[in-house]
């Protein structure tokens, strides 16, 4: 009994030891919890947007930029056009943003030259491609009657030569003009209007995206405000073309959550001007180099086949590749589910480059998973059928035809010969790529692929709508300094005219390639000081500092990505007006919009007094929060010290 006894009292011990120590460590537990924050979204970081919340730092407006509207308006005396001096036709050669760019320029030409201007034939969308009879070359991807209607005030368009000249231009009576890449109005002054006086209409053929040179000499400003109505207000896409566009962003947008327009820019031309053959591989080199060779032939390059791609690329002048623009909006903190829209209907390098970036973003979509064949093919319109090209089954060998050549083979066992070379069959050289397999000579394009070419110009017109009327627009190689228009940098001009203070990124490619290089060997796990660094970049190139680096580094090559000062306006005080960023000869960087004519101020404010945007009562934001906020915003452009947000250094984890 005495050691039963034992037993009990040393498990009753034991029983109170245990409540003991559990009470101690309660208490301590709840002791220490009086130093933890506990994180909560304040409300400066989301704000109401419908019925959804909306994180402020990733998707708000640029506050800095709020003041800038757009205000394309004659300023001075504008007459309407009176004699004309005759008529101006034009072809035009090149995809989407060359097409675009060069009819503004023709419209200023025109007007400069008091000449009637015949609707311009948009070389891609003429029939004998075999494109729809439904439509004209002009009116394939845009709205020809509001083109005529728009620019009733500037200059008059006719949609065709009268019938007598007609007639003589089919005989070639008229002389036709080669135009150079951005032309000064002295050429056309001198060498143009003499011709077009004497013979009362004359041809021109433009080849390289522009017709008149970007910057214009001070008492032409009308002219540049004349280029921003053709472009954003003239040049509207056809009804059935902004009917799909608007379908599209309804439902990128159908969850109430916001969406981010990618445009990778990786154009086989381009990357073959500044020699990024390295950057792939396999059968995507050989062409590039190929195309680049015959860019050397023909004097559009003047350097080297073989060139150092890595070296290319450290100097800016090489597409970010899809992943790395991934990881970037990664270390913005864009979370994993971002609904990501990808532009551009040329992807060179197939959809294998998009692999990493489909791992980082899953929701990741282009027009082919938001709309259907239907919808896509109602666009083309009916086209003439094209001779089948489809593989021929491998013709089968009759028994008669085996037996034969076993009777044929000889004695056995023999050694055996080496196994003849494998034919190509037709299904193996499917693609746009397959004559590098058997010839060192790219083929003529065939009817189809001269076909497809065509509907790229309404598939880049579809992206270009989605891309403009995106929450956020991140461009992959936009300036990438060949001179010519590049689709990024239109959008970036068209959102900075319809809305300047639309998150739109203007990234240095080579800072950013610098930070990448710095992680090369371990780009998913960054440390936080990287995050901060890439942060800082990005963020002030959503303002001010983006704006100058543009005026220096766009404007000089495409006035249409850069239409600041002379198509806009502030609605802000006079004092603010009148601060000017200009640069080391003189040049105005940023600043020196007019303000605002008072009915826009009026209708301004009464848009935002009516807005359902604004914030709720009570949600303001704390002034410890002010200086993260306007940095984040790209605030004044001034590099103030960075402040550091209380959170874990965290790495981006590719599983997330």
């Amino acid at each position: 009994m005495a050691v039963k006894n034992k037993f009990k009292l040393f498990a009753l011990v034991g029983i109170a030891f245990c409540v003991v120590s559990l009470l101690v460590h309660l208490l301590l537990a709840d002791y220490s919890a009086g130093d933890i924050i506990q994180y909560m979204p304040t409300a400066d970081k989301i704000y109401q947007h419908g019925k959804k919340f909306r994180y402020r730092k990733l998707w708000g407006s640029i506050q800095s930029l709020e003041s800038l509207q757009p205000f394309a308006n004659p300023r001075k005396a504008y007459p309407v056009p009176g004699k004309q001096n005759g008529f101006i036709y034009a072809k035009i050669y090149g995809g989407f943003d060359h097409v675009k760019s060069s009819i503004c320029d023709l419209v200023a030409v025109s007007r400069l030259l008091n000449a009637t201007l015949v609707v311009p034939e948009i070389q891609d969308g003429i029939h004998s491609k075999g494109v729809s009879s439904k439509f004209k070359s002009f009116s394939y991807v845009y709205n020809e009657e509001q083109f005529i209607a728009a620019l009733s005030n500037d200059l008059v368009i006719v949609k065709r030569l009268p019938n007598d000249l007609r007639q003589e231009r089919k005989r070639n009576k008229f002389p036709t003009f080669p135009i150079r890449y951005l032309a000064p109005p002295s050429f056309y002054i001198n060498e143009i209007l003499p011709k077009l006086k004497q013979s009362k209409a004359i041809g021109l053929l433009i080849t390289d995206g522009g017709c008149l040179e970007s910057i214009l000499p001070p008492d032409m400003e009308e002219y540049q405000r004349l280029r921003c109505r053709v472009a954003f207000h003239a040049l509207q896409f056809r009804p059935e073309i902004q009917a799909l566009g608007n379908l599209m962003v309804e439902r990128l947008r159908a969850s109430g959550r916001p969406y981010l327009a990618f445009h990778p820019g990786l154009a086989r031309d381009t990357l073959a001007f500044h020699g990024c053959a390295e950057l792939f591989q396999d059968v995507h080199t050989e062409l590039i180099q190929y195309r680049r060779k015959q860019m050397i032939r023909r004097s559009i390059v003047h350097g080297n086949l073989s060139i150092d791609s890595a070296s290319q690329k450290r100097k800016g002048l090489c597409p970010l590749m899809p992943e790395e623009v991934g990881l970037l909006l990664r270390a913005m903190g864009y979370p994993p589910d971002t609904i990501i829209y990808l532009a551009g209907a040329e992807m060179f390098g197939g959809q294998r480059v998009l692999v990493p970036l489909r791992a980082l973003y899953t929701n990741l979509v282009d027009r082919t998973s938001l709309c259907s064949k239907t919808e896509l093919s109602k666009l083309l319109g009916p086209e003439s059928p094209l001779p089948s090209n489809l593989p021929m089954p491998i013709p089968q060998k009759s028994k008669k035809q085996l037996i034969e050549e076993w009777n044929k083979a000889g004695p056995r066992p023999r050694p055996l010969p080496p196994p003849p070379a494998r034919p190509f069959y037709q299904y193996e050289k499917e693609g746009w790529y397959g004559w590098i397999a058997e010839s060192d000579i790219e083929p003529d394009p065939s009817a189809i692929d001269l076909r497809l070419q065509t509907h790229r110009l309404i598939w880049n017109a579809l992206d270009y709508y989605v891309s403009v009327e995106a929450d956020v627009f991140f461009p992959g190689f936009h300036n990438d300094g060949s001179g010519w228009p590049d689709f990024s940098s239109l959008v970036i001009g068209h959102r900075l005219y319809q809305m300047a203070s639309s998150r739109t990124y203007r990234p240095d490619r080579k800072t950013l390639v610098t930070l990448l290089d710095s992680i090369r060997d371990n780009l998913y796990h960054p440390k936080h000081n990287w995050t901060l660094l890439v942060r800082e970049h990005l963020n002030n190139s959503l303002g001010v500092d983006g704006l100058i680096m543009e005026s220096q580094t766009s404007k000089p090559r495409s006035f249409l990505s850069h239409p600041l000062p002379e198509c806009s306006c502030r609605a802000s005080k006079t004092s603010e007006v009148q601060k000017l960023v200009k640069g080391p000869n003189g040049e105005i960087l940023f600043g020196g919009e007019e303000r605002c004519p008072e009915w826009m101020v009026r209708g301004l404010n009464l848009v935002l007094s009516e807005s359902g945007d604004s914030k709720d009562e009570g949600d303001e934001i704390p002034e410890d929060e002010i200086d993260l906020e306007s940095q984040q915003d790209g605030g004044d452009g001034s590099r103030t010290e960075l402040t550091r947000p209380i959170e874990q250094d965290e790495e981006i984890d590719p599983d997330d």
